[in-house]
């Protein structure tokens, strides 16, 4: 990881210690299980949840004689991601052997790239935020490099009082090490990179994410020193798999970090296991140096080298990246950038998203999805591919709005209906009589007999103005929120007598 600091102190970021402000200092190297069918040297299976060791090629298994071939769709996930990581793209790399025993990858070593990758330095933004004024901070992150490398399996403790099994199903599978420049200066920053590393990995379809199953994980590099100072010793905390779990082991190892320093001690350079049960990282083994790896170019690999014109072809097919579809939203439909931010937060959110405001008005269509269907979906628990509720039907509702069949309240109660039991929501406002009252004289004849029924707060109205929203709230309680607002607004201050 390089050690260029590319990043000015910034007091917002400073943590307090008994001695005065330090400053966290993060980077990542985080493992993505790149979207292949196959592995990155063998034909097996990549499915996730196979029966332990369905998985396993002669090559997987390090059979005599078994050489490795270069699976051409992992290649190709790679510059797609480098593409959209804004990288450089490296047309030639030299796969290496790592010369360190993992007891589940049975040839004894790991095929890696070092010196020359598949692809170099990028950049990626975070927003972070908002603060106490609501606004969010963009940072750019820089990008070290992406290299291809193969998975090992999987030892299983727990199992036998004597012995371990060993899973062989992950071994092999492709994975994109994508190393971050130390740019990072506090947990939320690195939640957020992490956050926004696996948008982009899901938009491209090169990585699906699901840090649960192991297909993403990182490993983060935490150091401290005094503001503006020369970068302290890190200590790396492994295979970290959850995105709340990355922000809780960098605030645990700062402070154990700042403490021991300050105590008149010395930060060793070491890996460490965050243990989320504890809420604190212990640790593992002393950190290794690339030169006690020994990499050596794989005899049995050739350099891996491609034109231009197949890196060309490959972006030609891209699909719209997170901010550039944050950008269009805000630019096209007038969206806030927070409104756009949450929409482009998952590709499936998007899609939904836009096939609702096709043809509509775009902030009533995201208002309508971010406050009521997000909502919906956070309090049962669903995410958007498990939506009952369809971009049609929401997008029905929205229609009937702005022809002013239905009041907003009504709107609301038929969005219940249509999440518990589906339907064509304009059926459904026929059929249940839900249409809104728009006969002035049926409304005036309500506020008419409000009025009657209250002479104190039609005093009261006439001295302040602002409580006749009582008496719209109360015709429409007494209509059923089906007559139509702005007339029980408009007849109300005419009775009333106010403007």
């Amino acid at each position: 990881m390089s050690l260029v600091d590319t990043r000015k102190p910034d007091p917002k970021r400073f943590i307090s210690g008994a001695t005065g402000d330090w400053e966290i200092v993060v980077g990542m190297e985080v493992h993505a299980q790149v979207t292949s069918e196959s592995k990155l040297f063998s034909g097996a299976s990549t499915a996730f949840g196979a029966e332990p060791n369905a998985n396993v090629s002669l090559v997987d298994a390090a059979m005599p004689g078994m050489l490795p071939v270069i699976n051409e769709e992992c290649v190709k996930q790679a510059i797609r991601t480098g593409l959209g990581l804004k990288a450089k793209i490296n047309h030639r790399s030299v796969f290496d052997r790592k010369n360190y025993f993992y007891p589940d990858l049975p040839q004894g070593y790991q095929i890696s790239q070092y010196k020359q990758p598949i692809v170099g330095e990028g950049t990626v933004t975070i927003s972070v935020g908002p603060d106490r004024q609501g606004n969010f901070e963009d940072i750019e992150v820089g990008i070290e490099r992406l290299h291809l490398e193969q998975d090992a399996g999987k030892s299983i403790h727990d199992q036998h009082p004597t012995m371990s099994y060993v899973d062989l199903n992950r071994s092999g599978v492709a994975l994109m090490e994508i190393v971050s420049k130390p740019d990072l200066r506090s947990s939320d920053e690195a939640k957020a990179y992490l956050t926004k590393l696996r948008t982009i990995l899901r938009y491209l379809g090169t990585c699906d994410g699901n840090m649960d199953e192991g297909s993403m994980r990182a490993d983060v590099n935490v150091s401290v020193r005094k503001p503006g100072g020369a970068f302290g010793t890190r200590c790396e905390i492994k295979n970290v798999n959850s995105i709340r779990f990355v922000g809780q082991a960098i605030e645990y190892e700062a402070r154990r970090q700042i403490g021991i320093i300050e105590d008149g001690g010395t930060v060793d350079q070491e890996t460490r296991l965050f243990d989320p049960g504890k809420g604190e990282t212990r640790s593992m083994r002393s950190k290794e140096e690339a030169h006690d790896y020994r990499y050596f170019p794989d005899p049995d690999l050739l350099p891996l080298e491609f034109d231009q014109a197949y890196v060309d072809a490959l972006a030609k097919d891209l699909t719209e990246l997170p901010d550039d579809k944050k950008n269009r939203l805000v630019a096209s439909l007038g969206l806030s950038a927070y409104d756009a931010s949450v929409l482009v937060s998952e590709k499936a959110i998007a899609d939904y998203f836009e096939a609702v405001a096709a043809g509509r008005d775009g902030k009533a269509a995201a208002n309508w999805v971010i406050n009521d269907l997000m909502g919906a979906l956070n309090k049962s628990g669903k995410d958007i591919e498990s939506t009952p509720i369809s971009p049609a039907q929401l997008g029905g509702i929205i229609d009937l709005i702005k022809e002013g069949v239905i009041s907003g309240k009504i709107a609301k109660d038929l969005f219940e209906i249509v999440w518990t039991e589906g339907g064509d929501p304009r059926q459904l406002v026929e059929a249940r009589g839900l249409k809104q009252v728009t006969d002035t004289g049926a409304i005036e004849k309500a506020v008419d007999e409000i009025i009657a029924a209250n002479p104190d707060k039609v005093e009261q109205a006439k001295a302040k103005p602002t409580l006749a929203g009582w008496f719209v709230g109360q015709v429409m309680k007494a209509t059923g929120g089906k007559a139509n607002p702005q007339a029980v607004n408009d007849l109300v201050k005419a009775k009333l007598g106010i403007d």
